[in-house]
């Protein structure tokens, strides 16, 4: 039996999922992408997604086209702990990859109230660490830390790329004060996440300190909000 054309394509998409050419969780090429690359009316093309969507591979986000459909990584905000950890909990591989390391001077930091904020915790000069947290081979988050410069003068790119600061301080951690918030990402970020520009943010601001409570790092998180979920556990409140 002779197959439609939009038949056709929705196989050649279905088998690129299968084999993980398009795995979960990450963006597939706009239609007019596949349009040109299979040569088909952008009608065809979203029928061909429509049968991928009634088999649940694929969804449509607002803002961000269609994904290969996922369960987002459940980060619970119990406790204290890192992104490797979060991922390696839902079952995915982490891996970090390094964009910048080295020390300056907080006043540089390009975002001023960043700037402000962190000299007033950290000092006048920390050690900067911009890297991207990959899951399963795919960009999770962008994260960068700045660590007090005392703290961070002995670490090296090679520490950083390979363990947490958490592990890598020499100090008895205390806990954490973690703001979290929704945004648009910046040009940057997308580039690094690999997710259309004016896509949606999660954005995660955390001050650490010591068990003394001073202030040992203060870091940024943005992940693509399609990817992951923070989750609190409410205890049972006594009804009077």
């Amino acid at each position: 039996m002779r197959q439609i054309r939009y038949q056709i394509i929705a196989e050649n998409l279905r088998g690129r999922i299968a084999d993980r050419r398009y795995p979960a969780g990450q963006l597939l090429p706009s239609e007019a992408m596949l349009g040109a690359e299979f040569d088909a009316s952008r009608v065809t093309i979203r029928k061909a997604l429509e049968v991928l969507r009634s088999e649940g591979l694929v969804e449509s986000r607002q803002g961000l086209g269609w994904i290969v459909s996922s369960v987002p990584v459940r980060q619970p905000l119990a406790g204290l702990t890192t992104i490797e950890a979060q991922l390696r909990a839902s079952g995915r591989t982490p891996e970090r990859r390094i964009i910048a390391f080295g020390f300056r001077s907080t006043s540089s930091i390009e975002t001023p109230e960043n700037a402000s904020s962190i000299a007033q915790k950290l000092g006048d000069r920390v050690l900067e660490v911009i890297r991207v947290n990959l899951a399963d081979g795919k960009p999770f988050a962008r994260v960068t830390v700045w660590c007090r410069e005392d703290l961070g003068a002995e670490l090296s790119r090679s520490q950083v790329a390979e363990r947490s600061f958490y592990d890598l301080l020499p100090v008895r951690l205390g806990g954490a004060i973690q703001t979290i918030g929704a945004a648009v990402v910046s040009g940057e970020d997308a580039a690094l996440l690999e997710v259309p520009a004016g896509s949606a943010v999660l954005v995660v601001q955390r001050t650490t300190t010591d068990a003394d409570g001073s202030v040992v790092l203060v870091s940024e998180h943005v992940f693509p909000a399609h990817l992951t979920q923070f989750v609190v556990e409410l205890p049972p409140v006594a009804m009077v």
